[in-house]
């Protein structure tokens, strides 16, 4: 941001500010989201320290940082899915200068999975979509396989003694699996972790030779030939992974699904506020520099989605994964 400019909005927050205190008056809303940032913004991150979130929260604090003139201060929260994160944001003030970045699993999965004692759609609101990727099928290079049409082979041949990996039970990594064996007539087993690392770490083992992964975590070790990619789940190919077919492409459209990393906010943060955030956070993702340090973690850019299709995606994401796990009569820890 250019000097002239930070003085024009400084200046014009201060006027605002003066107007309204000479009035008796608190500052109006619009002139508050106007005025955004003008102390410190923290974000916390849906994860432990260099994982996912932290390293697009970082990203998106630097920018915001050098946009808006203030410290940004990225604070992870690991544990319960990301539901110590959201409570760590449902505490804060409604001001809008404490954020959060996680995953869109956070109102679409974890609610399924983990016993919570909060409605975890009602403590956050989704503000913006900040880069997105589907899952990808991933295997030990020893498995028998080059293509999905080979491994879908090996795995019929030997029905039942086959497993797969996800990073945690109940999730996409999981269900994926579970609508797999249905729609290819397959019959593999669960194995579900604590996370990516682990169950990555047994497929490179040969412990477990398959794993429905999201893209950034399993992107490097495909590219150093550790796991062996079959299929993605996005819609189109990921750019990323240009010569790994879709599940679409494959007779598979039931097994479409994208996830996607996003930012959120309380729910009663002020519109006007929310409005301003999210145009600032859209200008600097849209950024050629940024976007592609974000392709470098292994995402694809976020759509400019309202908020209000964020908010009716996780809705109907919501009910797809609590049907598929109803049917599995699956139940929460």
């Amino acid at each position: 941001m250019s000097f002239d400019f930070t003085r024009r909005r400084v200046l014009r927050a201060a006027l605002l500010a003066c107007g309204a205190a000479s009035a008796g008056l608190a500052l109006p809303a619009q002139a508050q989201a106007q005025a955004w940032p003008d102390k410190p913004v923290r974000i916390v991150a849906a994860g432990p320290a260099g994982a996912t979130a932290d390293m697009v929260a970082r990203l998106l604090a630097d920018a915001l940082g050098k946009e808006g003139g203030q410290p940004v201060i990225v604070d992870p929260r690991p544990g319960a899915g990301g539901a110590l994160a959201v409570n760590e944001l449902s505490q804060a003030p409604h001001d809008g200068y404490t954020l959060l970045v996680g995953v869109n699993s956070l109102v679409s999965e974890i609610p399924h999975i983990v016993k919570l004692k909060f409605d975890m759609a009602k403590e956050i609101a989704p503000v913006a979509e900040l880069g997105r990727g589907g899952l990808v099928l991933v295997g030990n290079p020893n498995v028998p396989a080059r293509d999905f049409a080979q491994l879908r082979s090996w795995i019929k041949s030997q029905p039942g003694t086959v497993s797969y990996a996800s990073y945690s039970a109940g999730t996409l990594s999981h269900v994926l699996g579970l609508q797999l064996n249905k729609a290819a007539g397959l019959d593999m087993t669960h194995v579900g972790y604590k996370g990516s690392t682990p169950a990555l770490t047994d497929v490179m083992g040969g412990h477990v030779p398959l794993m429905f992964d999201g893209i950034p975590s399993s992107l490097p070790l495909i590219r150093a030939g550790k796991v062996r990619a079959f299929a993605v789940s996005s819609a189109q190919r990921s750019p990323l992974l240009p010569d790994v077919p879709t599940f679409t492409e494959l007779g598979y459209p039931q097994l479409q699904a994208t996830g996607w990393m996003g930012l959120w906010v309380k729910p009663d943060v002020p519109a006007a506020q929310q409005a301003r955030l999210r145009e600032t956070v859209l200008k600097l993702m849209g950024q050629p520099a940024l976007r592609a340090k974000l392709t470098e973690l292994g995402f694809e850019p976020g759509q400019p989605r309202s908020q209000e299709e964020l908010s009716r995606s996780l809705q109907a994401d919501y009910r797809r994964m609590g049907e598929v796990l109803k049917s599995i009569d699956f139940k929460p820890e």
